[in-house]
């Protein structure tokens, strides 16, 4: 697959508030950098970690972080419809949660629900390990999972509240590597 056919390929980067979204500003460069066409959807929490416009410098695109903004109501729908594959890249215990109950009231929810798994949905957590393994966390990635999310989980490794266990974001270049690799298995 030649860079200028990925170029059509269109992204759909869901960034939710955790200390770790400044990874997701290498991965967007990554995915820029390769020609790929990235939407970036955040959180209203995700301001806290990374503002709106270094994602709009990296993509050149107006971030979608407001379904109510005037003009911008159906984006939820038009984005989703017009995407090839959905990550949110972090995901926090809330977003996951929030997802797996079916609520829409941020951005990331109303694309998750206008999607209906018409496109895959990529889901990379990114918590302390106690609240990882919270039971409500475990039911709701259990719940994604038997949805047909697919869950993208990093290493074992030092976490920001400065413990060591699991619930450490996946690295961004083994994020884009499952990218290239989903891109390279489907038919253009």
């Amino acid at each position: 697959m030649s860079k200028s056919e990925l170029k059509t390929r269109k992204i759909l980067i869901g960034v939710s508030g955790s200390i770790a979204a400044y990874k997701c500003c290498t991965l967007v460069s990554a995915l820029v950098k390769d020609e790929f066409d990235v939407q970036v959807v955040t959180t209203k929490s995700a301001k806290n970690f990374v503002g709106n416009s270094t994602f709009e410098g990296l993509t050149g695109k107006r971030v979608f972080d407001d379904v109510y903004e005037p003009g911008r109501q159906m984006d939820h729908i038009h984005l989703v419809r017009e995407s090839d594959l959905f990550i949110i890249y972090p995901a926090t215990a809330n977003t996951i949660n929030r997802l797996a109950s079916g609520l829409a009231e941020d951005s990331i929810g109303a694309l998750a629900l206008a999607n209906a798994y018409n496109i895959p949905l990529w889901v990379a957590p990114a918590m302390n390990s106690q609240m990882l393994l919270h039971p409500a966390t475990q039911d709701s990635l259990d719940r994604l999972k038997k949805w047909g999310t697919e869950l993208l989980f990093g290493n074992e490794g030092a976490l920001a509240c400065g413990e060591f266990g699991i619930g450490r974001l996946i690295e961004p270049e083994e994020v884009l590597l499952r990218i290239n690799s989903f891109y390279e298995g489907k038919q253009l």
